[in-house]
């Protein structure tokens, strides 16, 4: 579905990724989903067991840490404290004894077991994601650069979380059976829509609030920069496209485009704005997905709302035509 003209204000400033992470050898299954989080256990530095199994307990409770990694980083402190806001615990970056009795109610394992399958090997895979705007233009799809990607994707992981688990796969077989962490929320039904949306253009964050005011939603988000703030005010969502196409428009003069014509890049879950746009009222603005999970919060927008593909599409199902969208906070 065509954007039209919105989604042209937002292509993203990259910035250099750090070396990836250093796993501990008790990264596994079984460590996973007894781990219990503490000063001791949980780390910024390295990805932990009790990391990982925290993570994926914020998720399921739609309380997002971004990207599962492992790691007790900004994202996930971020989940813990909306988390707590929510059941009306102590906001604290620690995990309390009442946070964790709360989240642990879900006792679910954390990790399961899963088989490839022959969808998740078709492709077609990009050889490599192009770093030039003007180069994405001709390819036919934005799709996944390997299953590897996709399988990380689908589960909400990092690559290097995911090979971990799987120490010497490949991931190219239909049939093989991986670990993976498991997302899914208990019972889940229709989800209960929101009433109205709050961005924090200072603390990077989106939550979602239903009719009664209560927080049933949080993901960590990149929010608009210096030099293209995002809005202030409320705006209202307007339309919610999946797999958009990214039309762009000279005119913005982005850094590092220098094409005078415009041009289109077709859809895929690498396309500047993901695999949704949910579009607001102001021309050229939304809340989107992205191609680096890894880095939302950690990069800059061109103004636009940009979340981790799976949290733009859990947004996606929660918004109606009409939604209210808070813009707070003074930074861009």
């Amino acid at each position: 579905m065509s954007l039209g003209k919105a989604g042209q204000i937002c292509i993203f400033l990259v910035f250099a990724l750090a070396a990836p992470p250093a796993f501990a050898a008790e990264i596994n299954a079984a460590a996973i989903n007894v781990a219990e989080p503490s000063k001791k256990t949980l780390s910024n530095d390295k990805p932990t067991a009790a990391g990982v199994r925290l993570q994926v307990l914020l998720d399921r409770a739609h309380f997002s840490p971004g990207a599962i990694d492992g790691r007790f980083g900004e994202n996930a402190k971020k989940a813990l404290r909306a988390y707590a806001e929510a059941r009306q615990l102590p906001v604290s970056d620690a995990v309390t004894d009442d946070v964790w009795t709360a989240l642990r109610a879900d006792d679910r394992p954390v990790t399961m077991t899963y088989a490839i399958t022959e969808q998740d090997v078709a492709g077609p895979f990009l050889k490599k994601l192009p770093s030039k705007m003007e180069d994405m233009k001709e390819l036919t799809k934005l799709g996944f650069t390997s299953a590897r990607e996709a399988l990380a994707e689908k589960f909400h992981m990092s690559e290097q979380l995911l090979a971990a688990l799987n120490s010497g796969r490949h991931f190219d077989r239909a049939g093989d059976t991986i670990v993976v962490v498991d997302t899914s929320g208990a019972g889940e039904g229709i989800p209960t829509k929101a009433e109205r949306i709050e961005v924090d253009k200072v603390r990077q964050t989106v939550k979602l609030f239903d009719k009664t005011n209560a927080l049933i939603g949080f993901y960590p988000a990149t929010v608009g920069s210096e030099e293209k703030p995002s809005p202030s005010g409320t705006l209202n969502v307007t339309e919610v496209s999946r797999n958009p196409y990214y039309r762009y428009n000279p005119a913005y003069r982005f850094k590092g485009v220098h094409s005078r014509k415009p041009f289109t890049i077709k859809p895929g879950p690498n396309n500047p704005v993901g695999t949704v746009w949910i579009n607001l009222s102001a021309e050229g603005y939304g809340i989107h997905g992205t191609p680096s999970p890894e880095k939302i919060s950690k990069a800059e927008s061109h103004g636009c709302v940009r979340l981790t593909n799976w949290d733009a599409e859990r947004v996606a199902g929660r918004v109606s035509k009409g939604t209210p969208v808070a813009f707070v906070g003074s930074p861009g």
